[in-house]
């Protein structure tokens, strides 16, 4: 909560990218005849007209601009604020101030204690806000019973904020801000960005610094700089509200006008003078960090969103690096095997972007060699251009992209985040219609223009090197000079004069919210038994098909580990007749995305796709499904690619924490296979193609196989494309075989604690778990769901506001209680400042002792975790995903249909004492191994006085020491 998002700025942007750059990278399904053509049948002019989200808007007398579009699908409200300010405002000396004052927008303001409680309690989804260079924004998705509630809170910290605002609230949001950067820069490559800008742009630029900010800024900051920073910033006359869902003008007017009419006007933000910079020379700079591969990047800036050549440079970096087919891939990765992984792409600001083509070195490759092969691929990308072809593909993923985006009303990139974003940018709420129009109108010759214009300037070469990280993150993210120019110093706890009294004003209650209403599901059986379901949505041309496989990870029990994950990710690499790059460039001619995924019980083929073209894209996920090739060649490179995804879960804190805990928690059970999917380093090597076939035909059968699809499509149309797909796939005549998940886990002893030592780690990651004694079709344990959010389930539960909110050591704790078939695990995670880790684990250890002995479940605790989750139902199944994943989890712990229906009543008929007691049966500390991932030499002292026990593990150097802790 409170994310400091790294997408790029446009909402439009943010979405596209997603349903782009993560574009298959396993695919699946299939069994159409290879030589059907997969061709598109909607024209990039029928993709562009299908993209449209109607509004209406009104100022107010003191500025407010509010826009409002209608979508009546769900009774619920999209409500999202953007205020005109971001980081590239803020002066010398206060970098990380706009996002460090987005942290206490959330901590109440005159009259509301709490932002959050309410909002939860009334069934708001997605409650949050974000800080980027251009704007800080604030969201919530709430029932339309409560959104006189939502309007009421959003306009009380618009107009009263500051009585509530205490030196002791800026302090603790501090410490959470500065533990948030720390989690950023613990991470593999977390050094980066900082580099980037910095490399870049001049001392000065308002671009340059970081959002995060500098430690030292961020120990300045004052109660009277936050003050400050409200009163010139967060005026009502800039900021556009949009509420976007189950609500029109006509009725949004007059509630607009009650709640915010009354808030004065601010100062006008004054303009920020920006743009691109092209640097006299090309630059190269080498960081070295606790890296698993050679990163080279090469980078530019150019200009801001709504310069004429921005549509040319996203679909033009597109085509270089974001394409599952790109230029980069197939001359790097798949072409030569230079590379493990590859991408190019336009981060995209209001005045400014970065443009970023990255290569991610094969281990062993000669450097010089990948460098040349590395610029080799610019050089003859900007001589030749883009072919007609490349930029159809890159377009249509795009759109098809931005059309499934249509499906949420709010959240970060929902249609109130793309009407918002094109009034903040361009003064115009529908600028995504003219993005989408020059994207489709592009040429190859545009385009190439275009490129060259910005990328044949000097690049400046930014390289992560393997190797003990030399350089700290507390010092970068400021303006730049500080060495040169230290800040006069600052007393943060100066006092601030006192503040006269804010008007008295009365929350509205919330209004009667709507039952969840679930769509009907359609069932029907292929003729060779696979069984079908699905649920028609209408609201966006698209549907999503997964095709489940009872497998999953759990199956490396009876194989090699890493043997399904491998399998899957070899499924789009070739099939008897069409190879990697043909498969790819199918998908984005058809604006499809085929994927696979894994968790410890199902392997799935995953399909999103336009409603027009469903019979190619079903014939093309068929192909790969049925007819994978697992050639050598294909087996090798993509072999060697899970081999460096292996060394980077086990450089990544988190990573190494997760996949330590769940092998010393499960022991020899089936489920103590990595959740990642990656095995260990010994099995990885001693797997071959043959291997490949033998998993794909043990467990990829129709007997083991379950369809379920959701949007818009009849059954009468769409059973006869999955019959021609899959209906002629016969089950072979060996048994299916069976995972042992029944097979008994030995609870631990007591307590103890892991400690891998992670030198120079800012932060330590802190995990823990234990098996408990049920499985996840074990029936009635909602009570078990309700007790885990009021111990850590949500941003509200008890270890996250003692944690993070009361004690400022971490960016967020969380405990989760996962669900597959078999027996159940509790989690706890918890990533916390450094010095802080031994006395984090006596916090956890209390907290959760004291629930429901000495503490248990309020009155304030129960009203949230049930009316809240009973009034969340319907925005958490906005999506056709959603509804998707809702569907198979039933399918898979054997619910009922209507599940989700009866929960309300369920809920409903939960008390205190319930809660209370679930959490005594399974939420105790008792029994927990704790994994620590942290530097050593900072946390072992800590841990002395515990009294418990302790082993030390070094930190895994490379995937082959790695494989010896799993």
């Amino acid at each position: 909560m409170r994310i400091l998002p790294v997408s790029s700025l446009s909402a439009l942007a943010a979405a596209l990218l997603l349903s782009t750059n993560l574009a298959p990278t396993a695919p699946a399904l299939a069994d159409a005849p290879a030589t059907q053509p997969h061709q598109a049948s909607a024209t990039l002019q029928d993709l562009v007209a299908k993209v449209d989200i109607p509004y209406e808007k009104f100022v107010l007398d003191n500025g407010l601009t509010t826009i409002v579009h209608t979508d009546r699908k769900s009774p619920i409200v999209g409500v999202t604020l953007y205020y005109k300010v971001g980081s590239k405002n803020e002066p010398r000396g206060r970098t990380g101030f706009a996002h460090l004052y987005e942290h206490l927008f959330f901590g109440g303001s005159a009259n509301v204690p709490n932002f959050d409680i309410p909002l939860e309690a009334a069934g708001s989804t997605s409650t949050n806000g974000s800080t980027w260079y251009d704007r800080t924004n604030y969201i919530e998705t709430v029932p339309t019973g409560a959104l006189d509630l939502a309007l009421f809170m959003e306009s009380d910290r618009m107009g009263h904020l500051l009585p509530a605002v205490t030196q002791d609230k800026l302090d603790k949001q501090r410490g959470v801000v500065q533990n948030e950067k720390r989690q950023g820069d613990n991470q593999p490559y977390g050094l980066f960005d900082y580099a980037q800008s910095a490399g870049l742009l001049p001392i000065g630029h308002p671009y340059r610094h970081s959002t995060i900010g500098s430690m030292a800024d961020l120990d300045a900051a004052t109660l009277t700089d936050v003050r400050e920073w409200f009163t010139d910033h967060y005026g009502p006359n800039n900021v556009v509200l949009v509420l976007s869902g189950d609500i029109d003008a006509a009725t949004a007017r007059p509630k607009v006008e009650k709640w915010f009419g009354d808030i004065p006007r601010g100062p006008a933000i004054k303009p920020v003078m920006a743009g691109p910079v092209t640097l006299a020379a090309p630059l190269s700079r080498d960081i070295h960090d606790q890296v698993p591969v050679l990163r080279l990047t090469r980078n530019w800036t150019a200009p801001g969103l709504n310069d004429p050549d921005s549509p040319a440079l996203k679909i033009g970096m597109h085509i270089l690096g974001g394409l599952a087919s790109s230029r980069l891939d197939n001359a790097l990765v798949r072409g030569k095997e230079l590379a493990v992984s590859v991408s190019a792409y336009d981060q995209m600001f209001e005045q400014v972007s970065f443009l970023t083509m990255l290569m991610d070195v094969k281990p062993g490759v000669d450097r010089g060699k990948a460098e040349a092969a590395f610029d080799a691929v610019l050089a003859d990308y900007l001589r030749e251009g883009p072919t007609q072809d490349e930029v159809r593909r890159a377009v249509t993923s795009m759109l098809s992209g931005e059309i499934g985006g249509l499906e949420r009303v709010g959240g970060f990139y929902g249609k109130g985040a793309t009407l918002a974003e094109g009034e903040v940018y361009s003064n115009d709420p529908a600028h995504y219609k003219k993005d989408l129009a020059a994207m489709a109108a592009l040429t190859p010759a545009r385009i190439k223009t275009a490129m060259n214009k910005w990328l044949s300037r000097p690049a400046y070469a930014l390289n992560v090197v393997p190797g003990e990280r030399t350089e700290s993150g507390d010092s970068m993210g400021g303006w730049g000079d500080e060495a040169q120019r230290p800040a006069p110093p600052a007393d943060p706890h100066a006092k601030a004069p006192p503040l006269p009294p804010a008007p008295k004003r009365e929350a509205p209650p919330v209004q009667p919210v709507k039952e969840l209403a679930f769509p009907a599901i359609e069932r029907t059986t292929l003729s060779n038994g696979i069984p079908v379901a699905l649920a028609r949505r209408t609201a966006v041309p698209k549907l999503v098909v997964a095709i489940d496989f009872d497998a999953g990870y759990a199956a490396d029990a009876l194989d090699t580990p890493g043997t399904q994950g491998l399998m899957l990710s070899m499924l789009d690499e070739g099939t008897t007749t069409l190879d990697a790059t043909q498969i790819a460039e199918a998908q984005e001619r058809l604006g499809a995305r085929i994927s696979t995924d894994g968790s410890l019980d199902t392997s799935t083929v995953m399909l999103s796709t336009l409603s027009d073209n469903l019979a190619p894209s079903l014939a093309l996920t068929a192909d790969l499904i049925l007819h994978p090739a697992f050639a050598e060649g294909d087996f090798v490179r993509v072999k060697a690619q899970t081999e460096a995804a292996l060394a980077q879960a086990l450089s990544t804190p988190a990573s190494l924490a997760s996949r330590t805990l769940e092998a010393q928690v499960y022991g020899s059970h089936p489920y103590a296979q990595p959740l990642d999917g990656l095995g260990n380093a010994r099995s990885l090597a001693a797997l071959t193609p043959g291997d490949m076939h033998a998993a794909h035909d043990k467990w990829l059968r129709p007997d083991l196989a379950r369809i379920t699809v959701v949007g818009d499509v009849t059954m009468e149309k769409l059973k006869p494309l999955l019959e021609q797909a899959f209906g002629g796939w016969k089950a072979p005549a060996n048994p299916a075989p069976v995972k042992p998940i029944d097979a008994a886990t030995t609870p631990a002893s007591g307590n103890r604690i892991i400690l891998i030592d992670r030198p120079n780690s800012p932060q330590s990651v802190v995990m823990a778990g234990r098996v408990l004694p049920i499985s996840g079709t074990t029936p009635g344990q909602e009570p078990l769901v309700l007790a885990n959010d009021v111990l850590g389930g949500d941003f509200l539960s008890r270890l996250n506001l003692d944690i993070r909110e009361e004690k400022g050591w971490s960016y967020g704790v969380r405990t989760s209680v996962d669900q597959p078939v078999g027996p159940r695990m509790l989690e706890v995670s918890a990533p916390v400042q450094a010095d802080r880790t031994g006395d984090t684990i006596k916090a956890l250890m209390a907290d959760m002792s004291a629930f429901p002995a000495r503490q248990p479940v309020s009155d304030e605790e129960l009203q949230r975790v049930t009316d809240g989750a009973i009034r969340q139902m319907p925005t958490q199944f906005e999506t056709n995903a959603a509804v998707l994943a809702g569907i198979r989890k039933n399918e898979r712990l054997g619910r009922p249909e209507d599940y989700y229906q009866q929960l309300a009543g369920v809920y409903r008929a939960i008390d205190a004492k319930t809660i209370g007691a679930a959490a005594q049966e399974y939420l105790q500390p008792s029994g927990l191994t704790f994994v620590v991932v942290g530097d050593r030499k900072v946390v072992e002292p800590q841990l002395q006085d515990l009294g418990l026990p302790v082993e030390v593990r070094a930190a895994p150097a490379g995937a082959e020491e790695g494989s010896e802790q799993e």
